[in-house]
């Protein structure tokens, strides 16, 4: 009897704290479709404001997609080999750089973006450039994709399968891209699905650093919010878990993959 009432306690839990995260979204998607908030479903739907959103903000989410894309190459080139060193070679500076490396996720994202203005706002070249927010998220999201693949590589005995290549003549970069990669791969999808899906909702950073001619999504969501009808605000949402719940999705799936393989 109490095991049962235990179960359904839960299940009430459950199903309450998922309403209560789900019905605001699902208000403001039908907002977004409804021809007068105000007036609610009575008044139709309308895809008219998924239209004026595209044609206001059409740069913003090319903008973030692309950002969100660099960002992952840039992630990946650093981040991989970044990690296999410190899992290569463990001890107190190795454990020493693990923590500067993820010293930006202690660091509040707008501390972060005033240091990179301090450093390079004089530069107005590079001020002015997509590139400029763009080495605030690769500084925001490494950490994420050096753990991940940190994590696999500890969880497996690399050293051994290293060894054992280098007796056939392998070469340290045959053994790092045909071993380490491969077996770590679960890892790093985790990571780069991760370093995606953070890019393209970095919000507090990106609104310190980015111009007027250069808005990603999340900015581009506050301005229309701040200055739009309710329902472009409510649309351009729409658009934006479009975008972002296949992502966290795929990361949900890859992060368990990542663990079984691991175990």
């Amino acid at each position: 009897m109490q095991r049962r009432l235990t179960w359904h306690l839960q299940l009430w839990v459950t199903l309450l704290t998922a309403a209560f995260l789900i019905v605001p979204a699902i208000q403001s998607i039908l907002a977004g479709l409804t021809v007068n908030y105000f007036r609610g479903l009575s008044s139709g739907l309308t895809l008219k404001w998924l239209g004026q959103v595209w044609e206001l903000y059409a740069d913003s989410i090319f903008l973030s997609l692309w950002l969100a894309f660099t960002c992952l190459i840039a992630t990946l080139v650093i981040g991989v080999p970044a990690a296999y060193a410190l899992a290569r070679n463990p001890g107190r500076i190795s454990r020493a750089l693990e923590e500067f490396i993820s010293l930006p996720l202690a660091v509040p994202g707008l501390a972060l973006a005033l240091a990179l203005l301090q450093l390079y706002g004089t530069m107005k070249g590079f001020r002015t450039s997509w590139a400029f927010i763009l080495v605030g998220h690769v500084l925001y999201t490494l950490p994420f994709m050096v753990r991940s693949v940190l994590a696999v590589l500890a969880a497996m005995d690399f050293k051994t399968l290293e060894e054992s290549a280098a007796t056939l003549g392998a070469t340290p970069l045959t053994r790092f891209r045909t071993i380490v990669v491969p077996n770590a791969m679960p890892g790093i999808l985790a990571g780069a699905l991760t370093v995606v899906t953070l890019s393209i909702g970095e919000f507090n950073l990106t609104w310190m650093l980015h111009t007027p001619y250069l808005k990603t999504l999340p900015v581009g969501l506050a301005d229309s919010y701040a200055s739009m009808r309710l329902e472009i605000a409510s649309a351009y949402t729409l658009i934006f878990f479009v975008m972002i719940v296949p992502l966290l999705m795929a990361m949900q799936w890859a992060s368990a993959r990542a663990q079984r393989i691991a175990q």
